[in-house]
């Protein structure tokens, strides 16, 4: 299997491209020190990421605003405190804060080379509209749970992945799932069949961070550090391989005379 045996990429969003732990960490964090709870980040995070996968599970067609709230009222009551209305909005309304890796606009660009990106992430339309402003990228296709009515590691969100991977003509084995959590995406991905990309953004530190443990073994068919990494071995194999521009969509600055929101737009060989 080589990075250029793919017309298509599809990405996880928050902890791939969206910092996520940052965001809901920022939050957990100033709660716990309101409440001299003594507790870093770590042990929030790895708190919260339990309660926010059985929350999940447990109201797939909630929003997922209602799921911060609602798992971030669970963990206050694992550690016997409750979590009035208003940290719970915090968290809640903190989505469209929560910052883009560094990396994550340069290497969507640069795998955005003739290939189609899609978007399957445990996120409302509307939250993730927001993030996609800060990642600056437009996609080709966006499902959200809000969209699917349920929450990865659902199998239906990769049922639904595959469906559109067929709609779009893409053969079986050129679509790569490229994710952080082992958990939410790779387990899932794989039992449907899809290669997966590891962008193990955690690999200098220990634990799970805000995604549960996966669960059973899972083997990614790559591994890297960050997206960078990703861009970079994939524009290797490109030149590696000599075969100069790909055919297909690529991503463009909008041009003089139109409207400069910062965003890039596909256009058509």
């Amino acid at each position: 299997m080589n990075l250029l045996d793919f017309d298509a990429f599809s990405f996880d969003c928050y902890g791939t491209l969206i910092d996520w732990e940052e965001g809901i960490g920022r939050v957990l964090q100033a709660w716990a020190d309101n409440q001299y709870l003594g507790l870093n980040r770590e042990d929030l995070l790895t708190a919260y990421a339990r309660h926010e996968a059985e929350t999940a599970a447990a109201t797939p067609a909630a929003l997922y605003p209602e799921i911060l709230e609602a798992s971030f009222r669970a963990m206050g009551r694992e550690f016997g405190v409750s979590v009035s209305r208003q940290w719970a909005r915090r968290l809640a309304t903190s989505v469209p804060d929560w910052p883009a890796f560094p990396d994550s606009h340069q290497a969507l660009v640069t795998l955005g080379e003739g290939h189609q990106l899609i978007i399957l992430s445990n996120v409302d339309r509307e939250n993730f509209e927001a993030s996609r402003r800060r990642l600056g990228i437009n996609f080709d296709h966006v499902l959200t749970a809000q969209d699917l009515g349920s929450y990865k590691p659902s199998p239906r969100n990769f049922a639904a992945l595959q469906r559109l991977r067929e709609q779009q003509g893409i053969p079986p084995g050129r679509l790569l799932h490229v994710a952080q959590s082992l958990f939410h995406d790779h387990v899932p991905a794989q039992a449907v069949g899809l290669p997966t990309v590891w962008i193990n953004r955690r690999h200098a530190q220990p634990g799970w961070g805000a995604t549960p443990p996966p669960g059973c073994q899972v083997k990614p068919n790559w591994t890297f550090p960050d997206m960078a990494a990703f861009a970079a071995a994939y524009a290797q194999a490109r030149s590696t391989a000599s075969h100069g521009p790909l055919p297909g969509r690529r991503l463009r600055s909008r041009g003089a005379g139109e409207e400069d929101d910062g965003m890039l737009s596909p256009v058509e060989d």
